[in-house]
């Protein structure tokens, strides 16, 4: 199914809920690396994550993802529901990385987390972590509306991001694409000599964490590495449920399809929505965007706020073509994958 793709091969993640509530587990992780698949395991941190399955997930992963929400125990035990997940997720991450497991560690940013995140990097460093998965909350499930942050929080979290990514920590993002733009605008800024925070002027949550990032690891220690591909929900990811329903992304409940009926790379390459979403074909202020092709807006947000799967994100504040203005005012770069306002 997957291999099918043909090489280069995609990554196969196996995720959840938690993957080792399969009874075939085991038996499909084998498959997937005799077949010479890269291959991922999202585990969920409960009993059936012991020292054994650690060990077993170590002789198959090229790489795992555990979910840390906070540097706060009682921040992230109260997202998670249990008391004590905290120091278990800590003890479990350090089991992996001394098994020789790539780690990356996933964190959500919602109202309770985001005053947080400038501690983070310092952890994931003691950790010994070096990838840094930042998810940006998606209105679906248990997460509700009152969970959201306002955009420019996102914003200043981007920010954050990107000099959190110069302490040697790969930071990538889920369902927060608008990363990519101000990535890619903080850095360009800055190969001219110029100083971002002046120019753009980030928000006051910005200043609190790159302070909080500066006190307890200093000044930053090399070039950003701030991950800027522009995947998105359908380009790049697709989602296959337990039952075989394919989706553009776990956020985005958008049927596409059943495996059972219509192979993957068949549903991934020829529907008519995963078309539009790779040709950047959004409505809106994603469509008008210099940068639709590198962001183009979190797609599963636009689909639950709007019902509309090509719609604009809510989460971004961005006004197209500013980026267009400083460029001209600065001599920045505007080119692929850039593209000017229609």
């Amino acid at each position: 199914m997957v291999a099918d793709f043909g090489k280069p091969y995609p990554i196969l993640i196996f995720t959840g809920g938690d993957p080792l509530m399969r009874r075939d587990i085991w038996e499909l992780l084998e498959y997937a690396k005799s077949l010479g698949l890269r291959v991922g395991v999202a585990p969920s941190v409960t009993p059936l994550l012991n020292d054994e399955n650690i060990a077993r997930i170590a002789k198959y992963a090229d790489a795992v993802s555990i979910s840390l929400d906070a540097p706060v125990p009682e921040v992230h035990d109260a997202i998670r529901g249990y008391t004590g997940i905290w120091e278990r997720t800590v003890e479990v991450i350090r089991k992996f990385v001394d098994h020789g497991v790539r780690v990356q560690v996933n964190t959500v940013v919602m109202r309770e987390t985001a005053p947080l995140l400038g501690d983070m990097p310092k952890l994931l460093l003691d950790l010994g972590v070096k990838t840094w998965e930042v998810f940006y909350l998606v209105p679906v499930g248990r997460a509700g509306l009152e969970l959201m942050p306002p955009p420019e929080w996102f914003e200043d979290v981007s920010h954050f991001l990107y000099e959190a990514s110069k302490y040697g920590i790969l930071v990538r993002t889920t369902e927060g694409p608008m990363f990519r733009r101000i990535a890619w605008t903080r850095k360009a800024l800055e190969d001219k000599g110029l100083d971002p925070d002046e120019i753009l002027k980030p928000g006051e949550l910005y200043k609190r964490l790159v302070a909080r990032l500066r006190e307890t690891l200093g000044e930053p220690r090399g070039p950003a590495l701030a991950q800027t591909v522009g995947t998105r929900d359908g380009k790049g990811i697709i989602f296959v449920g337990y039952d075989g329903r394919v989706y553009p992304s776990g956020f985005m409940e958008y049927p596409l399809g059943n495996i059972r009926e219509k192979s993957l790379v068949e549903i991934y390459r020829e529907h008519p929505l995963l078309r539009k979403i790779r040709a950047a074909e959004f409505r809106g202020r994603c469509g008008r965007c210099e940068f639709r092709e590198i962001c183009g807006g979190s797609r599963a947000r636009a689909y639950h706020a709007t019902g509309d799967p090509l719609g604009e994100d809510p989460a971004c504040p961005y006004r197209p073509g500013d980026y267009t203005k400083l460029a001209e005012k600065y001599g920045l770069p505007l080119s692929e994958p850039l593209k000017p306002v229609r």
